[in-house]
C-alpha cells in the first residue's frame, strides 16, 4: 500500500483531532505532523501495520481489556503482528511476561501465546514454545474468543504449570484441587 502523506501542523491537529483521526481511520489518509517547521511524527491508518485485522476488532479488543482492568503494553513484531504484553505474577513471587501475538488472519487464526521464564521441558507447548491453549486450533472460535479470554486461559495454563513444577504432574482439566 502506497501512502501519500499530507503535511499537518500541530495546531491543526489540536483543533480538529477527532475529524483527522476519522480521516485516517476511515479514509486511509496519512499525515506528517509538523511543529515549529520540523517534522515530528506521523499519523497512519492501522491497516498499514495490520492489513488483515479490522481496526474495529483491535479497538474492541483494547476496550475489553480496559473494561477488565488490564493495561497491556503493545508492540509490533518485525513481521507486522500485533503483540500484547502482560505481566503475570507467579505464586512464588516472580513475574512472567506473557505475550499474546495476533497473527495475520486474526481473528480467523488463533493467537499465539508465549510466557517468559518457563522450563524448556514444560509440557503442553508447541515446538516454537507457544502455549497450547486451543488444541489443534479446533478450540478457537473467532466469534467467541478474544485477547482477554486468551489471557484468562493463559493464566489457567500458568497455574497448571506451577502445579506441575511443584508436583511433577500436569493437572487434568476439571481437577482444580492442586491448582492454586
Amino acid at each position: 500500500m502506497q501512502l501519500d502523506f499530507g503535511l499537518l501542523s500541530m495546531t491543526e491537529l489540536r483543533s480538529r483531532p477527532g475529524e483527522l483521526l476519522n480521516r485516517v481511520a476511515t479514509n486511509g489518509e496519512a499525515f506528517i505532523i509538523e511543529r515549529n517547521g520540523r517534522w515530528e511524527a506521523c499519523l497512519v491508518p492501522l491497516s498499514v501495520f495490520f492489513p488483515d485485522i479490522a481496526p474495529v476488532r483491535i479497538a474492541d479488543e483494547l476496550k475489553t481489556l480496559e473494561d477488565h482492568g488490564e493495561a497491556p503494553r503493545t508492540t509490533i513484531s518485525d513481521t507486522r503482528e500485533l503483540i500484547f504484553r502482560f505481566a503475570h505474577r507467579l505464586s512464588g513471587g516472580g513475574v512472567a511476561e506473557v505475550r499474546v501475538v495476533l497473527p495475520h488472519g486474526y481473528p480467523n487464526t488463533c493467537p499465539r501465546v508465549y510466557a517468559d521464564g518457563l522450563r524448556e521441558d514444560a509440557p503442553h507447548r508447541w515446538t516454537d514454545g507457544a502455549l497450547c491453549l486451543y488444541g489443534v486450533m479446533s478450540g478457537w472460535n473467532p466469534g467467541k474468543h478474544t485477547v482477554y479470554s486468551t489471557l484468562l486461559l493463559t493464566r489457567q495454563w500458568l497455574c497448571r504449570y506451577e502445579a506441575w513444577l511443584r508436583d511433577g504432574q500436569w493437572p487434568q482439566v476439571g481437577d482444580e484441587s492442586n491448582v492454586q
